[in-house]
């Protein structure tokens, strides 16, 4: 059935299928995996087969599993496009998230659509067309502010997904083509070069150095922790943490975190409830500061804010320690109140202002304050009063190394006596139920006392099963003595059948149809900022009122100076040079005008243009032909239903 907003659901990434099964063990609702080919994440291809092997175990909590076929589609790819949805319907997947809105118009089997961040829904307007297109689901732009969600929600019946934690693209999704205009790399075709992590220098107009050798448009990594309650409140049903490329344990400890919170939530919000099954519970305390992070913002959900920015370095610096307090021969003393274990990471930056990685190798404690560690190799340029970071835990990250949580389904357990024997029925947190009977001789027991204690302790022993005993009744008019073989064995015959019962009762979600007359698009002439890449895309768009359709940025059709990313991140509010906020700043060279900026890298110049009205900057960049031909995202072999296999 199609979910109203009264379920929420935390949306965990997978790299691969194993990671896939342990954010599912670790408290996902839902995961989303890249199918062979046509994901946005071009290096995280997964078979056919691995994800029907990840939707079999999400499905055992009715879990579901969301295929990534972001990326735009060449006309010579359509069927190969459609012959994998069809494979990713037979292995059971959920849902598709898609860009491409050609794929609206192909014959697919009825499986249910998710709109992707790509397609830039940052409007009430643009949310309310996919909505009535056909999408279940949409994924808003991580730039949205908490009262336009609020907005969108009200003027919406989909389900509204939002990015809570991760890495956050500078550009709106969608709207970059810097690694195109720089590498020939197309991000819309699953190959970003991640140019906004780079190094820039940034001038004014005459040419006057701003800052040299800064990461201008890298931004620190998304953390709605303390806004859950407030995107609730707004209409977000989705939650979702971003990284299919990041490592087991970040997935394990972000995953096992944001279970945390919204299970602490919905113990206070009666009339929502998770969107599936089982109770986790963990090895450790989820502490995601200790995985993979550039810092941590809210970006624009309260606004925008002055500090967003990870401008020294796009690489996981991690927890401020102390600094140093004496530098010798093969030790660094540091004034630090963290313990250190043996085989921490630590980090610093040196005097070029880039970050140094060193391996601990033992630790000694001097005092409660003091600690003197011992590097695996002593850096060159390490002196008295460099701040050191830890980056690598190394006793939290073992912890994670480990199977790290258990997740199972409660129930409830009647047993009861028969004609001829007993009878023990089982009900899990969904209300289904299972019946197993054994006819066996009765004997009344010589001790009632510990007769009950047996059967009841038999009873509960589900063992490696999903399931764990949350209450157990006995609906007998007198103590029986019930052997234990009898008690296992009619235990595992209803559990098995609720197995059996659980797997029939689970339901894909459905396709929704899209309304009649077709939903006109809110405005009738797109740019190259629509991605319209196929045939099918230039139908989809025509039918639904669109006069003029320009190609997308991929076939080099544009001319000149175009955007080649477009972001809610200024670079002259960073500064303080926003005319909303300051008229100029004086500086050692006198005043620093705003307009216009130019971000340099190696040989590339980009003009930096501002558009305040929306409050937004574009990177201007000239168009080039790609230096590598822009063939398929990856080339796939199909094969009959039953014989996944990659090429």
């Amino acid at each position: 059935m199609y979910k109203t907003r009264r379920h929420l659901e935390l949306l965990a990434p997978a790299k691969n299928a194993d990671f896939g099964i342990e954010a599912i063990n670790h408290g996902a609702d839902a995961v989303y995996i890249g199918g062979p080919a046509f994901g946005a994440r071009a290096k995280a291809p997964n078979t056919v087969a691995d994800i029907a092997r990840l939707v079999k175990h999400a499905h055992r909590y009715h879990a579901e599993v969301f295929v990534a076929l972001n990326t735009i589609f060449h006309d010579n790819e359509l069927e190969g496009v459609r012959q994998l949805v069809h494979q990713l319907y037979e292995a059971e997947v959920d849902a598709l998230i898609v860009q491409d809105m050609g794929l609206l118009e192909m014959d697919l089997p009825p499986i249910q659509l998710h709109a992707s961040t790509q397609t830039d829904i940052r409007t009430v307007e643009k949310a309310q067309f996919l909505d009535q297109v056909g999408f279940s689901q949409i994924v808003l732009a991580r730039e949205l502010d908490i009262p336009t969600i609020k907005k969108i929600a009200e003027a919406t019946t989909c389900n509204l997904e939002y990015f809570i934690h991760g890495a956050l693209c500078v550009a709106f999704s969608g709207q970059c083509f810097i690694s195109h205009a720089h590498t020939g790399r197309s991000a819309n075709r699953g190959e970003c070069s991640q140019e906004c992590r780079l190094p820039y220098t940034l001038e004014d107009q005459k040419g006057r150095i701003i800052g040299k050798d800064k990461h201008f448009l890298s931004m620190k990594d998304n953390d709605q922790s303390a806004n859950l309650r407030a995107l609730i409140d707004a209409g977000v049903s989705s939650f979702k943490i971003e990284g299919r490329y990041k490592d087991l344990p970040y997935v394990k400890n972000a995953t096992a975190h944001y279970r945390q919170l919204l299970d602490e939530i919905l113990e206070h919000y009666p009339e929502y409830q998770k969107s599936s099954d089982g109770h986790t519970t963990y090895t450790f305390t989820p502490q995601p500061e200790k995985t993979f992070n550039r810092s941590a913002t809210d970006y624009f959900a309260n606004g925008r804010q002055a500090d967003i920015g990870a401008f020294d370095t796009p690489k996981f610096s991690g927890e401020a320690l102390g600094k140093v307090t004496k530098v010798g021969k093969d030790f660094i003393e540091i004034d630090t109140d963290v313990q250190l274990h043996n085989g921490d990471g630590v980090c610093f930056f040196d005097v070029h202002k880039e970050l140094v990685g060193l391996r601990v190798n033992t630790v000694q404690a001097l005092n409660t304050k003091m600690q003197r560690i011992f590097p695996n190799e002593m850096p060159a340029d390490i002196r008295n009063n460099t701040l050191i970071y830890r980056n690598r835990d190394h006793a939290f990250m073992r912890l994670l190394e480990k199977d790290s949580a258990t997740r199972k389904i409660h129930v409830s357990m009647t047993f009861y006596e028969i004609r001829d024997g007993f009878a023990l029925t089982v009900t899990d947190e969904q209300g289904l139920s299972a019946n197993a009977q054994i006819a066996t001789e009765k004997q009344v027991a010589n001790d009632a006392t510990k007769a009950e204690a047996s059967l009841r302790e038999h009873l509960s022993k589900l063992g490696s099963t999903d399931f764990k005993a949350s209450e157990i009744q006995l609906e007998i008019g007198q103590m029986w003595f019930v052997p234990a073989s009898v008690v296992n064995q009619l235990r595992r015959d209803a559990i098995e059948q609720l197995i059996h019962t659980r797997a029939l009762a689970y339901e894909r979600p459905a396709r929704r149809p899209a309304s009649e007359p077709p939903a006109l698009y809110p405005e009738d002439s797109l740019s190259y900022l629509a991605n319209v890449y196929n045939q099918q895309a230039r139908h989809f768009y025509h039918k639904h009122g669109v006069k003029i359709i320009a190609k997308a940025y991929e076939a080099n059709e544009e001319l000149g100076e175009v955007p080649v990313m477009i972001t809610k991140h200024c670079l002259r509010f960073s500064h303080g040079l926003c005319p909303k906020e300051a008229k100029g700043v004086i500086g050692v060279q006198g005043t620093v005008t705003a307009e216009p900026m130019t971000l340099i890298s190696g040989n590339d110049r980009y003009t930096l243009k501002f558009d305040c009205k929306p409050c937004e900057m574009h990177v201007m960049g000239q168009i080039r032909k790609p230096i590598l031909k822009l063939g398929p995202p990856q080339a796939i072999t199909f094969f009959p239903k039953g014989a996944y296999s990659p090429n």
